[in-house]
């Protein structure tokens, strides 16, 4: 893990990693959510502070949840997560990724990593992870696509909701919409 001293190295070498398993594994490249959903448990979670996302797309409300809610509400935007980037790996189709020139400093704690999708005939989309230092490494707490940060992109709709139902009803909103997510797949499958 030495060679990870650098947000931009974790990034190149995780992104690398699952997509040379991808390019390799015609199962998820056909649709198989389970073995994509695998890859991101796998390759991907180790890297990325879903509390702090939580907190961040929660915004002041966060600070209102017990430690109960901040545990599920963390739990089920992970759950929601996971199966976002998981649905992108099997949409994979020979998209390559270009590392932009890394502009931090050895003593930043908080960059972004700048990277571009190409895609063979559409324009590139700008890929950017805001990642934070800590003591085990270099952890992902925002990913920003073609300028729009996933974090403050359900900052309204969370706070929309917590202003309607409460956490609890927020909790339930993610739990829903995971379970729309998992049984949309399942059907896909069959």
């Amino acid at each position: 893990m030495a060679q990870e001293s650098s947000p931009d190295a974790m990034i190149k070498r995780v992104t690398d990693e699952v997509l040379t398993i991808v390019r390799a594994d015609r199962d998820i490249q056909n649709g198989n959510t389970k073995k994509a959903i695998d890859l991101v448990e796998n390759k991907v979670l180790p890297y990325f502070n879903f509390q702090r996302m939580t907190a961040l797309a929660v915004g002041r409300d966060w600070n209102k949840a017990t430690p109960e809610q901040k545990k599920r509400l963390s739990d089920e935007f992970r759950t929601l997560l996971v199966r976002t980037y998981s649905n992108a790996l099997t949409s994979y189709r020979n998209q390559t990724v270009s590392y932009k020139p890394f502009k931090g400093q050895d003593s930043d704690t908080d960059v972004i990593v700048k990277t571009e999708i190409l895609q063979p005939g559409s324009k590139p989309v700008q890929l950017d992870y805001a990642v934070e230092k800590h003591s085990d490494g270099w952890k992902v707490y925002d990913v920003i696509v073609g300028g729009i940060s996933l974090v403050t992109n359900y900052r309204d709709t969370f706070r929309q909701e917590v202003s309607t139902s409460g956490i609890d009803g927020l909790i339930q909103m993610l739990v829903t919409k995971n379970r729309q997510l998992e049984s949309g797949k399942a059907a896909d499958r069959k």
